[in-house]
């Protein structure tokens, strides 16, 4: 018979995996107070029913939902299944999420999805620890899912993730802040084509460059990025990142002062 898996939270994430994870066997049953369950899903009215007679829970709705979510679903959790916490949460509500778990006899694992699941769904890259991690990624991987395990207590997962997170994201904003004033400015291509040419070459030298100077030159570069705040402010655009380097910069300095 195949394995019972419960999924809270249908969004596009949730949805994905129900729909790969129905389709490559698993019985699927699904709870989202606003979305309805894709087909193959059995639809059911709470987080503590669709956790009944499953063998692993999947808590995929929101950080902000997830320590109710499992308060509300342990009622129906039987005995051995495991709870996995997919959500995008911060290390530390990942390690509240495992001692309620805990005090409950349920085994937990922290779940870290580390790319878009729309176009991967349950291929989509996941890092899991916890006490229940060996589980989880058996009981997914199993069914075709790319679940690593990195030894460890819950909250080390969401931990990497997160600080690749601050890199990925941060360099993302970053980009639209200079495209937008390039774009102010009237020369969006030229820009664009140096960025590109900056992340093409990009190797191991780059990144001791960009932290070396950081360091090295942080009196010039702090000027420099109050400059191209005061730029961007003269361009009607927003200086959100221009204006947070200015401050980390200026941070470092002072710093190197003391």
């Amino acid at each position: 018979m195949p394995g019972t898996i419960a999924i809270l939270g249908l969004g596009e994430a949730g949805s994905a995996l129900a729909r790969d994870l129905a389709a490559a066997g698993a019985v699927v049953r699904g709870y989202d107070p606003v979305v309805s369950a894709v087909e193959g899903v059995v639809t059911t009215g709470s987080e503590a029913e669709a956790a009944e007679g499953a063998d692993l829970v999947l808590s995929v709705n929101s950080a902000h939902a997830a320590v109710e979510a499992l308060e509300a679903g342990l009622g129906g959790v039987k005995t051995g299944a495991a709870w996995a916490d997919l959500n995008t949460a911060s290390p530390g509500t990942k390690r509240e999420l495992a001692g309620i778990a805990a005090e409950h006899g349920v085994p937990f694992a922290d779940v870290a999805i580390m790319a878009p699941v729309p176009g991967r769904g349950l291929r989509v890259p996941m890092l899991a620890t916890g006490v229940a991690a060996e589980a989880v990624a058996a009981a997914l991987n199993a069914f075709g899912a790319a679940v690593e395990i990195m030894t460890g207590d819950a909250g080390l997962a969401a931990e990497r993730k997160l600080l690749r997170s601050v890199f990925f994201k941060g360099m993302s904003a970053a980009v639209v802040e200079a495209l937008q004033a390039a774009r102010a400015a009237g020369c969006e291509d030229w820009l664009r084509k140096i960025i590109v040419d900056e992340l093409t070459a990009a190797n191991a030298a780059t990144v001791d460059r960009l932290v070396d100077g950081s360091y090295r030159h942080a009196v010039r570069r702090t000027a420099e990025m109050a400059a191209a705040a005061e730029m961007l402010t003269e361009l009607d655009v927003r200086n959100d990142v221009a204006g947070a380097a200015r401050d980390q910069l200026a941070h470092i300095a002072d710093s190197q002062d003391c």
